[in-house]
């Protein structure tokens, strides 16, 4: 059964759907396709008190730039290239980007960026499968659920933090 609770972050509400076994889904505030895809894979979510869970405290560490790498357990569902392209996302590093170009390449799909922007757009666990991290074959931010200053943002807290 599909569960949910909102939080605040340092970058505002969110809302995050989770299994007895893992993260479905991760929204912002003015995401609505996030239930759908959520009631088309897992159910109608039922509300809980997120005091009950602690699913928020690492998205909260990596929002104030203290955490890298996500330990919790995540599960997505979507078409077979949507799931290659949201894995191929969990193999760009932390404070790294790939452009659309070269994340169509990887999934072997060389000429399908748009393609690729189309899954991303899918991506159901924004923030723990980076597709911020995905940006224009110009270097240009393009297209993010949470907007382009929020991608702007989450990148350059990975470019701050990622000095070595």
């Amino acid at each position: 059964m599909a569960k949910y609770y909102s939080f605040n972050s340092p970058i505002g509400e969110l809302t995050i759907y989770f299994t007895d076994k893992a993260i479905i889904g991760l929204s912002f505030k003015e995401e609505g396709d996030k239930l759908k895809y959520i009631e088309r894979y897992y159910g109608t979510p039922i509300e809980v008190d997120g005091k009950d869970y602690d699913y928020h405290h690492e998205i909260i560490k990596y929002l104030n730039g203290e955490l890298k790498e996500f330990t919790l357990p995540f599960s997505f569902k979507g078409t077979e290239f949507q799931e290659k392209v949201w894995k191929e996302l969990l193999n760009i590093p932390y404070g790294e980007t790939r452009t659309y170009k070269e994340m169509a390449e990887k999934v072997g799909c060389p000429k399908g960026p748009r393609a690729v922007g189309n899954a991303l757009n899918k991506n159901p666990i924004a923030i723990i499968v980076p597709c911020h991290r995905v940006v224009g074959s110009n270097g240009k931010l393009v297209g993010f659920a949470g907007g382009l200053p929020l991608k702007e943002r989450l990148l350059g807290l990975e470019k701050e933090n990622n000095v070595k």
